[in-house]
């Protein structure tokens, strides 16, 4: 039996709070539910998040924001090596988001009526995720690097949602297999 550790902070319920924001939404996680999912109470909540359910998701959006600036857009902004960033991209998004299996809770945001509260953080994740490999894709010297990196970031999210509606991962991976072939085979072509 798995026992749950008691989230004693703000920062050790975000994960949590962010497994219930990709499983409800942003309108369907109500309080209790995000109570339950972080095993504290409404009390508690409040007094780690006093702005309420906003500020648990603007926390969210911060921790998934962190990660991506660390494992993903860095790594395409700072790259000596455009064939290597763009595999390590791909394993890592494919890591993130289980095969398809997990909800991009950024991408979900930006299709509601509540992502307009988040509005500037979901345009500008998805801005500096494309800005970040179409500058790794034009540092392999690949003339079509922004319209390909708009290719590849929306096709990721959407085998996110095709895997996810059809219950199939494997469609997920065969997606991101081919958006990196072709990433791959562009680089190729100019080195």
């Amino acid at each position: 039996m798995k026992v749950k550790r008691a989230l004693t902070d703000r920062e050790s319920a975000i994960p949590a709070l962010a497994e219930a924001f990709r499983e409800h939404g942003f309108e369907g996680a109500t309080l209790a539910t995000l109570s339950k999912a972080t095993d504290l109470g409404k009390g508690s909540l409040y007094n780690f998040f006093p702005g309420g359910k906003e500020e648990m998701m603007e926390a969210v959006l911060e921790h998934i924001d962190g990660w991506f600036a660390k494992a993903i857009f860095s790594p395409l902004e700072q790259v000596s090596d455009p064939a290597a960033a763009v595999t390590a991209m791909f394993d890592d998004v494919t890591a993130y988001f289980r095969s398809g299996r997990r909800v991009c809770v950024v991408g979900c945001l930006g299709l509601n009526s509540s992502g307009e509260t988040f509005a500037v953080k979901v345009k500008d994740y998805f801005a500096r995720w494309i800005a970040a490999l179409a500058h790794c894709l034009e540092v392999g010297k690949v003339p079509t690097a922004l319209a390909l990196a708009e290719e590849a970031v929306s096709g990721i999210q959407g085998a996110i949602v095709l895997a996810r509606a059809l219950g199939d991962e494997a469609s997920f991976e065969r997606i991101v297999h081919r958006l990196r072939s072709t990433l791959l085979d562009a680089i190729n072509r100019q080195g």
